[in-house]
């Protein structure tokens, strides 16, 4: 029969130490800057230049075509929305009460992983009711070159944030994870 000691000691592992930590960790955050939403950067980059004029710039359909196929998947209502935020902040303060009240060094390292892509889960919804706001108008009547561009900025003003999150969440992961394994160099 499994006592609890057992399945703490079983969560308990070297995580800071593993090379595939940090592997996760630098791939988790490369991918999460490549789409925003689902839209790959290069369609992103080609709609920042749209000009106002007569005719419409096909970088810019081309992004309003992305956003209307992929705006649909990131619609939340509000009963899911307390449901996911209920849900996620169960997990994360169990991980949080796992990791630093009970010392596992495998929680720890999952709540510096997981956190910063709760936050920018929140952002990415964000972001996407601003965009839905944004594709709504162009199908009103706002010019489609003049929609583009302000999805794209929206878009790129969101991949700047990304980037700073990465960075910020990597260097607090790995000043933490060094402490670590200065306090604790046999894993105890």
């Amino acid at each position: 029969m499994l006592r609890p000691e057992g399945i703490l000691a079983l969560l308990d592992s070297r995580s800071f130490g593993s090379i595939w930590f940090w592997v996760i960790l630098t791939l988790a955050w490369t991918m999460a800057g490549r789409r925003i939403l689902g839209v790959p950067s290069d369609v992103i980059a080609g709609a920042i230049g749209a000009e106002p004029g007569p005719e419409d710039d096909p970088a810019a359909l081309t992004l309003l075509d992305w956003l209307s196929l992929t705006l649909p998947r990131w619609r939340v209502d509000r009963r899911e929305g307390a449901i996911l935020l209920g849900l996620g902040s169960f997990l994360l303060t169990t991980l949080a009460i796992l990791g630093f009240g009970y010392g596992l060094e495998m929680a720890q390292a999952l709540v510096l992983l997981v956190l910063p892509f709760a936050l920018l889960f929140a952002l990415e919804l964000r972001l996407a009711r601003r965009l839905r706001a944004v594709l709504a108008r162009a199908e009103v009547g706002q010019p489609v070159n003049e929609a583009g561009a302000e999805a794209a900025r929206l878009m790129r003003r969101h991949r700047a944030v990304i980037v700073a999150m990465s960075i910020l969440a990597v260097a607090l992961t790995a000043f933490y994870g060094a402490v670590w394994m200065i306090a604790h160099p046999f894993g105890f």
